[in-house]
């Protein structure tokens, strides 16, 4: 019995350090962990000013927000821009005596026409063959063939009256008759300065590709080397860039230039270059028109519109037709149509230089019974020069 008591003391006494040991077990999982231990935060050293030595920071007076003045927000804070630089405006030479200076510049033509007639004509026989090779010298040079048949005629005369030919007779001989055929007595001076008004208008008109723009902005140099002042209208709309490099050409000399919106109504940016051109009192207007097509008829209609549109503010004082030379009798055919849709004036001729045939001038003269007036000989600013019929034809036959 007692035995029985014993077991049944030691059973309990088990079973309770069993359950103390799992309740503490479960204890302990439930715990969560101790917060870790806060790390000592050294705060660096402060920056030394200038000329201080590395020393420990001191301490330095601070304001407080109601001691700092703050804008009151009456006067608006601005920013200065700095000033564009205005362009270098160029002063040109003059243009008196231009072509004389220029005249090398038709070599070629010399050979192909001046120097090929001495040639011929200083034949000792100036039999019907040699005619025809002068007939033929004059037609290969773009004359044209009425203004050859006319020259031929008159050397046939004179040099049967002259008899024995030396080469300077024949030199002075050559010279009168080339004269006679270019025309010395016609008036070439553009006309820019009407008597009752400013400014005097002009307009730039001409096919694509003739250096229509080019010749504008070079036309803008020669008035202001004369002295005068000039305003630009970038009437050609359609032209990519076209207006941007008429306004190059203008700032060079410091020529305003008036623009409109790209494919914008050419008319009117044409009326308000001669608006802004009276305001400012400018002598001249130049109008560079679009470079039409002679084949297109709406368009030559269109360039008819420009010219009634800006007449509205006055009359057109100068209508200049641009012609490539080197085209030859093929410029002749866009003269024709250009000549129906506005009163042509005058006449510019570029690339005379070079390649191109000195007779073009006297065929395109005779087709619209205009004069040409300025000649392009180059691709330089100053390469555009007022039409001189002697110093022309001088250079035709060389010294």
């Amino acid at each position: 019995m007692d035995i029985v008591i014993l077991a049944v003391v030691i059973a309990v006494v088990v079973l309770g350090a069993l359950g103390g040991l799992i309740v503490g077990s479960r204890r302990k999982k439930q715990l969560p962990p101790p917060p870790p231990a806060a790390p000592d935060i050294t705060a660096p050293p402060a920056e030394p000013h200038v000329g201080d030595e590395a020393e420990t920071p001191r301490e330095e007076p601070r304001r407080t927000i109601e001691e700092v003045d703050l804008p009151d927000g009456s006067a608006p804070v601005t920013v200065e821009e700095p000033p564009a630089e205005a362009p270098e405006i160029e002063i040109p030479e003059p243009t008196a005596g231009r072509l004389i200076r220029l005249r090398a510049r038709l070599s070629r033509s010399q050979n192909a026409l001046g120097q090929g007639l001495l040639t011929l004509l200083s034949r000792e026989h100036l039999d019907e063959d040699t005619w025809e090779e002068i007939e033929d010298t004059l037609l290969t040079a773009d004359v044209g063939v009425q203004p050859t048949q006319e020259l031929v005629e008159r050397l046939r005369e004179r040099v049967k009256v002259l008899g024995t030919r030396t080469p300077d007779e024949l030199r002075t001989l050559l010279r009168e008759e080339l004269l006679t055929l270019v025309g010395r007595d016609m008036d070439r001076a553009v006309k820019t300065e009407p008597e009752d008004r400013k400014p005097g208008i002009v307009m730039v008109v001409g096919v694509n590709g003739t250096g229509k723009t080019t010749t504008t902005g070079k036309l803008a140099r020669v008035l202001v080397a004369d002295g005068q002042s000039v305003v630009l209208g970038a009437a050609d709309t359609f032209r990519a860039a076209a207006a941007d490099q008429l306004q190059t050409w203008g700032e060079r000399v410091g020529a305003h230039t008036v623009r409109g919106p790209e494919a914008g109504d050419p008319a009117s940016v044409a009326f308000d270059a001669v608006k802004e051109g009276k305001e400012m009192g400018a002598n001249v207007v130049l109008i560079d028109t679009a470079g039409r097509l002679h084949t297109k008829t709406g368009l030559m209609d269109e360039l008819g519109k420009v010219k009634r549109v800006v007449e509205k503010h006055a009359p057109v004082d100068e209508v200049l037709l641009v012609l490539d030379a080197t085209t030859g009798q093929n410029g002749l055919v866009q003269a024709r149509v250009f000549a129906e849709v506005v009163d042509i004036t005058g006449i510019v001729l570029t690339k005379l230089d070079g390649t191109a045939k000195g007779g073009i001038v006297v065929a395109v003269q005779r087709e619209l019974g205009v004069p040409v007036k300025l000649v392009g000989l180059g691709e330089g600013a100053d390469d555009l020069a007022p039409f001189e019929p002697e110093a022309f034809v001088d250079a035709l036959i060389g010294e």
